[in-house]
């Protein structure tokens, strides 16, 4: 029988390396796996090279057209596709050569190469993701770090591919909700633009051959209209200007907490903007806890990834009452934060044991919240735009043609 070399870890983490007789890999694998171990990578003597089998993969890779970044959908891709291969006993180290060989990022090709050479250096999986933060966050090397230890890494895998597919849905919705409000607004600037800037003028310039005086609206126009062609570029530059300093204020951590704040103040829109934060909280949190990781380590992942300052204060605030034993529904009470629903069911989660089942459902819930107030968004803004830029146009139309009828009467008159 052909003998092959493995490295694997115990339940503790720990590195064990040995060689084996087997009839083939898969029967190596499955039987270090009856003995609790979680096999990284099962070589026979056949086998060619490392440096060899890298440099023949990216010969291959080079001749398919790659984009350069990485984006949610490679990750979401690799995710489940690890998951896939090892749910089917295909070891760590063969799941990423095999996913290096169809990768569509420049980015998460070189990102994987040196993965793989790091494990073959003697690291742990979650270890070689932790050289690559901008790949994976905090939330990926922790999960996985935690699958390691319980040898159940391709179930954590499968949770942290649905959290990605079901944000990545998410996000596609609200991206297709706001596409046309904003088409329409554009549209709407576009055309009061030609107007003030094309067709008053036109108007102006023929009015001013008439002895006759022009209407308060009438002048307001013109005076709006040389005021934005004479200074265009100013207002330009002014516009560009302001618009590259507030990004940079919203940069800093004191910018970017003052601007949550005001958006969670809104009328109407802060409601919403509240409801996405919880939305990525409990969404977190659910494929953290079901997934083993306890919960004082959940609540430290998710203050790190939650996206909003002000939330992520909270979650710390909240962390540290945890820590001192005291019930985390009471802690999120106290923070006034959350709503009334949310904290029963963290409640009731807390007295029956059910605590991840508990926050998927308010994911759950708010999700279908915050898709909801998108829709009816949309279908409010539409007649609002509409109305909103027809009485613009219609004053401005009005201001046109009032001096045409003035004009008209004097003529007659004569």
């Amino acid at each position: 029988m052909p003998q092959f070399a493995y490295v694997a870890r115990d339940g503790k983490g720990v590195k064990v390396a040995g060689a084996d007789e087997a009839h083939s890999s898969e029967e190596l694998v499955m039987r270090l796996q009856a003995k609790g171990l979680f096999v990284v990578s099962v070589k026979d003597g056949a086998a060619q090279p490392a440096a060899q089998v890298q440099k023949q993969t990216v010969k291959f890779q080079n001749k398919k057209k790659m984009h350069s970044g990485v984006n949610a959908a490679d990750m979401v891709l690799f995710c489940r596709q690890f998951a896939t291969l090892l749910g089917a006993g295909v070891t760590v180290l063969n799941c990423l050569k095999i996913f290096l060989k169809q990768v569509s990022s420049r980015k998460l090709f070189t990102i994987i190469s040196a993965m793989i050479k790091d494990m073959e250096a003697g690291l742990s999986l979650h270890e070689a993701m932790a050289k690559h933060p901008r790949a994976f966050s905090d939330l990926w090397v922790n999960l996985v770090e935690s699958g390691e230890a319980s040898g159940n890494l391709a179930i954590v895998l499968s949770r942290l591919a649905a959290y990605l597919e079901r944000n990545e849905e998410f996000k596609k919705k609200i991206i297709s909700a706001l596409i046309y409000p904003c088409i329409l607004m554009v549209a709407g600037l576009g055309a009061l633009l030609f107007l003030t800037i094309k067709i008053i003028p036109t108007f102006s310039e023929m009015f001013k051959g008439f002895n006759v005086q022009l209407p308060i609206l009438t002048v307001m126009l013109m005076s709006a209209s040389e005021l934005i062609r004479k200074y265009a570029l100013g207002i330009l530059i002014a516009l560009v200007v302001g618009i590259f300093f507030f990004r940079q204020y919203i940069k800093t951590k004191p910018g970017r907490k003052t601007v949550e704040q005001l958006l969670f103040k809104l009328p109407m829109l802060g409601e919403f903007f509240q409801a996405m934060a919880v939305e990525r909280f409990s969404s977190g949190m659910s494929t953290l806890v079901e997934s083993g990781v306890p919960i004082l380590y959940s609540l430290e992942i998710s203050e790190r990834s939650c996206g909003n300052l002000v939330l992520s204060e909270i979650i710390h605030s909240i962390k540290d009452d945890v820590r001192d034993g005291k019930p985390l529904s009471q802690q999120m009470e106290k923070t006034g934060f959350f709503e009334p629903m949310v904290i029963q069911m963290i409640n009731v989660g807390e007295e029956i044991g059910e605590l991840p089942q508990m926050f998927k459902k308010i994911n759950e819930f708010y999700q279908d919240y915050v898709s909801t107030s998108l829709t009816r968004f949309t279908a409010m803004f539409e007649p609002m735009m509409l109305l909103f830029m027809g009485g613009v146009i219609g004053l401005m139309v009005i201001g046109i043609f009032l001096p045409i009828f003035k004009i008209a009467q004097l003529g007659s008159g004569k």
